[in-house]
């Protein structure tokens, strides 16, 4: 059981704070509620700019990593399509100077075109590299806005196209952090052998005097329901034929969402999984395949993909994939099996609480979903999964008209 303290600032910054005397070190999560597809479809990659721009100096500091590196500490961040995470962690004594970087920065970035050139370059790098530059990169760029036709899930959290980011300017981006880099737009959780008076009386000392600020109420298009099967063709410079599948599921806090999760594992993970017995080993179609799942909020995507031998065809490819997803369907495993992908959930369930950074931004993440107390009650609803439930949800999901698909083809 994770126990934690709360309160909430006057400027609307939620805190949460987590005891743990085991540790010398402190870990400062805060999460931002925003992401892609809090941006506009014509500048889009402004989330993840972000990401690079909040170390690239503030109002009263100048570089963040070096005053943070003297007080012992480290940092790192993440973007993703619904929320943006910066976490430190710093010895205790020094953890004042987590409360003083991480308030300068959430009142005002040191906004200069020097420092959007050099993020903006870093980016596109990033989108160059990552996406263009190596074997089957760009494929999420396709398969999404096949997926997707209204919701802003539809472009990749590096944006749609590099030139969204050459062509910000500094009053994009002046616009986008008073839009959502706010107190009242903000979950911070404090962990480690800490006083929770203390830290209400260093937060009320570093961020209490940030004002709130004029966040736009989200109101995104709903996905409509896909009533047909689509598909699209690529072929590249790449050493396999590869099938990329993607089905709509459900969201994020939806009663189905732990089903759906098992189902994934049930196919993939590990080596007495579907895929890897009949796939990989037994029929020799791939040399590797993978199922799993988006967590995302709002209703997001099921996806497999694999990577073909020589010789294999789309269509022989697709028709095996498909012949062990109507395993599950029908109830073609034991509940022994599925208490083995129970048990094998319930212990990446038990390491990500491990260490006070992992527990700190569990909190941030299940008080961003709608409440923290959530975190204590993944056991169970994993636990709580039937063989039924696995079978009803896998009917929903698994249908042709519910499918988006692409054939990577090689040139070779």
């Amino acid at each position: 059981m994770i126990k934690f303290d709360r309160f909430t600032l006057k400027n609307g910054l939620r805190v949460l704070v987590y005891h743990d005397k085991t540790t010398p070190m402190v870990a400062f999560n805060l999460l931002y509620d925003v992401g892609a597809r809090d941006e506009a479809p014509e500048r889009t990659g402004f989330a993840h700019l972000f990401e690079h721009l909040m170390f690239g100096g503030s109002k009263n500091i100048k570089n963040f990593d070096t005053v943070l590196q003297k007080a012992g500490g480290e940092n790192n961040a993440f973007t993703n399509n619904d929320h943006t995470n910066y976490y430190i962690t710093v010895p205790k004594q020094n953890i004042e100077t987590a409360f003083y970087l991480e308030s300068d920065r959430m009142l005002e970035l040191a906004f200069s075109k020097k420092s959007l050139d050099v993020q903006r370059n870093v980016v596109s790098e990033e989108f160059r590299q990552r996406y263009y530059n190596q074997p089957y990169g760009d494929v999420s760029l396709y398969l999404r806005p096949l997926a997707y036709k209204s919701h802003p899930y539809q472009w990749s959290t590096i944006g749609k196209e590099i030139k969204h980011i050459t062509e910000a300017s500094l009053d994009d981006v002046k616009n986008f952090f008073y839009k959502h880099y706010a107190p009242n737009n903000a979950i911070l959780v404090i962990g480690g052998d800490v006083e929770t008076s203390k830290m209400e009386s260093l937060c009320n000392k570093w961020f209490g005097d940030i004002p709130c600020r004029e966040v736009p109420e989200r109101n995104l298009p709903v996905e409509p329901v896909q009533t047909g099967k689509r598909t699209l063709t690529l072929e590249r410079d790449v050493p396999n034929d590869a099938i990329y599948m993607a089905y709509h599921m459900c969201s994020r806090t939806d009663k189905d969402y732990y089903a759906t999760d098992l189902i994934s594992d049930l196919l993939s993970n590990g080596r007495s999984s579907l895929f890897d017995l009949n796939l990989i080993k037994t029929k020799k179609l791939f040399p590797e395949v993978d199922a799993y799942i988006q967590g995302s909020l709002d209703p997001g995507l099921f996806m497999i993909n694999g990577k073909m031998y020589p010789g294999v065809d789309f269509v022989t490819a697709e028709d095996a994939i498909k012949t062990e997803i109507d395993k599950i369907i029908n109830g073609n495993f034991t509940e022994r099996e599925l208490n083995k992908v129970k048990n094998k959930s319930l212990s990446t369930q038990l390491f990500s609480k491990i260490g006070v950074l992992n527990v700190a931004m569990e909190l941030a993440y299940y008080e961003w979903l709608g409440d923290a107390e959530m975190i204590n009650l993944t056991e169970e609803k994993i636990l709580n999964v039937s063989k039924s439930d696995i079978t009803g949800v896998a009917s929903k999901i698994f249908t042709d008209s519910n499918l988006s698909c692409v054939y990577y083809k090689s040139k070779n």
